[in-house]
């Protein structure tokens, strides 16, 4: 009977440390944004003027927008894929595999950052946002980065976490495209 080798450490350490980065420069973003009294709709702060700029906005959805006030099933749907994705890496040895073990640390980092917006721990309310529910605590994921190309063409908000999110995707990609040759 042959024994299976165990994960390399530095696989455990690339993806807890990227993981762990990806969330924070997330979180530390948000809270920037976040904590000025600027930057609604009218009020950017332009980086290039008229196509990349920062503006506050609050995601109930998920990706584009899809699926808004469903805040408890995509958190679900988050804890769900915060077990899948250490079991792939660890259980079923994913993380021999250096892209997937990174393609995954992102993934999981833009989890965690955006399910603590979902849960409602960033501690916002809606006042400012939809003065109507004044009072009424944010379950929503902060998004800020702004880009459009006119104003006709203009991206939904995003964030930190959805851009490691579709780093992560793309690595998946990648990836599989890799194997299949």
């Amino acid at each position: 009977m042959t024994k299976t080798q165990p994960i390399a450490l530095r696989r455990v350490a690339l993806f807890i440390v990227l993981a762990a980065a990806v969330c924070a420069l997330d979180l530390w973003t948000k809270h920037w944004v976040f904590r000025r009294a600027d930057m609604f709709h009218g009020s950017e702060w332009w980086l290039w003027r008229d196509h990349v700029g920062i503006q506050k906005s609050l995601n109930e959805g998920a990706l584009f927008g899809i699926g808004q006030g469903q805040v408890g099933l995509f958190a679900i749907f988050s804890l769900i894929a915060l077990i899948a994705i250490p079991v792939w890496l660890y259980y079923f040895r994913a993380a021999e595999d250096r892209l997937l073990t990174i393609a995954l640390g992102c993934v999981t980092g833009g989890i965690l950052g955006n399910l603590y917006d979902r849960l409602g721990l960033a501690g916002l309310t809606w006042d400012l946002f939809q003065p109507h529910r004044r009072g009424e605590s944010v379950y929503a994921v902060r998004d800020w980065i702004l880009c459009q190309w006119n104003q006709q063409w203009v991206w939904p908000n995003y964030n930190i976490a959805d851009a490691a999110l579709v780093l992560g995707a793309g690595l998946l990609l990648v990836h599989s495209y890799r194997r299949q040759n």
